[in-house]
């Protein structure tokens, strides 16, 4: 009796540690395995980008070309394009795919929504494309915009989920103003949001977010073996740059903890150099002051090292910075939004004279401001406040947030 009692929680025992060191499958292979039924005879069009693949490095595009039954006759291309091949920022336009010789549509030049005319022929559209967890990032708005298109068009709309590098439980910044809407924030959704892009949309779905308050047919194909506190090592997944300046899933982190302050252009980090979203320089820093100030404030889950470092290319070009190298010593712990403003309040404290916003033209103060979401961080500063009193002033609208995100899991 006893030993039967053993084999049954030996059995129990060795089923969940293989669940627990599963790899995570995204939802194009969940797609796959299901014989892509929900795309049976349908006329595809696709939005994707280098980072639709599956764990065995096969193309989104590649799967549903040669999946029997599904008709892919268009692919449509977020920021960077469909192969990656175009720098951030810069326009996509629309051309012939020179592998499938399928048409591919910009989203990211004359139009960011696709037209009636791109869609003309469509059953159903398709989005599959790794997303880094932050509002800013445009892929989630690219996202949002399908839906829109899918809805004023009477086609239905698929998101491929895929995980969240950021994991499924971060939640971290300011709610977006509505007043500050932009390509680079849409929603009332902190700047780091703690869904995957099917939940999220999901919940733009629902929550009448969309533009008009419409509503698309929405199919979100779930992962499997996703937990909400996985970091990306732990999906064993492989990791496909997102976009040129996010090589790996730390830099995905990393720019949550210091891209609004680089908006600025008026200190440096680490774009230019081999280190991007790693840094913070400039020609004015002593970096040993800047790192014993920013370590004095005992940030939980990072240290900050001092170092010298020249930019390869950029407005720093050749020029020689000082400044500090972050290090994520606990990426559970840490809070990645907040190190920037911490960053900024130390910065202007320690040099006054180089207030990073008063060296900052008026585009780019502006620029800031639409990616942080809101003015009022910018004029905080500005005004002396501390990184913890604007921080603070988050916390009750997190909390909202997170009553109503929780209605839209599909992962423990």
């Amino acid at each position: 009796m006893h030993t039967l009692n053993f084999k049954k929680l030996f059995m129990i025992l060795f089923s969940l540690a293989l669940t627990a060191s599963a790899q995570v499958k995204p939802g194009i292979e969940n797609l796959r395995d299901s014989d892509f039924k929900i795309l049976r005879g349908k006329r595809v069009g696709l939005i994707t980008n280098p980072t639709g693949i599956s764990s065995n490095f096969e193309t989104t595009i590649d799967i549903l070309a040669k999946a029997k039954n599904v008709k892919l006759v268009a692919l449509f291309g977020p920021e960077h394009g469909v192969r990656g091949d175009v720098t951030a920022g810069g326009h996509v336009e629309s051309y012939v795919d020179s592998i499938t010789q399928l048409p591919v549509y910009s989203l990211y030049g004359k139009t960011r929504k696709a037209t009636p005319e791109m869609l003309k022929g469509i059953d159903v559209l398709v989005y599959d494309i790794q997303d880094i967890g932050s509002r800013s990032y445009t892929f989630i708005n690219t996202m949002a915009y399908g839906m829109e298109a899918a809805a004023e068009n009477n086609i239905e709309f698929v998101v491929l989920d895929r995980p969240n590098p950021l994991n499924g439980n971060r939640v971290e910044g300011n709610i977006l103003d509505m007043n500050f809407r932009s390509f680079v924030g849409q929603y009332a959704i902190p700047y780091v949001y703690g869904m995957t892009c099917g939940e999220l949309a999901a919940m733009l779905n629902e929550e009448g977010m969309l533009e008009g308050r419409k509503k698309c047919r929405l199919t979100v194909v779930p992962m499997k073996n996703w937990k909400r506190s996985m970091n990306w090592e732990e999906t064993k997944l492989p990791w496909v740059l997102t976009s040129p300046h996010v090589p790996t899933a730390q830099t995905a982190l990393l720019y949550s903890a210091v891209g609004i302050l680089g908006e600025l252009q008026t200190v440096n980090i680490g774009v230019g150099y081999t280190m991007p979203f790693r840094l913070i320089g400039a020609q004015w820093i002593n970096g040993k002051k800047l790192a014993d100030a920013l370590n004095a404030k005992k940030l939980e889950g990072v240290y900050f090292r001092p170092l010298s470092y020249k930019p390869y290319y950029g407005d720093q070009k050749d020029k020689q910075l000082s400044g500090v190298e972050i290090y994520l010593t606990d990426e559970k712990k840490v809070h990645l939004t907040d190190i920037q403003i911490h960053v900024i309040e130390t910065l202007i404290k320690l040099y006054p004279g180089n207030n990073p916003f008063a060296l900052a033209d008026s585009s780019r103060n502006a620029m800031f401001d639409k990616v942080m979401g809101t003015d009022r961080v910018r004029k905080a500063l500005m005004e002396g406040k501390s990184a913890e009193s604007i921080i603070e002033t988050w916390k009750e609208p997190i909390a909202q947030f997170m009553k109503i995100r929780k209605k839209y899991f599909r992962y423990e």
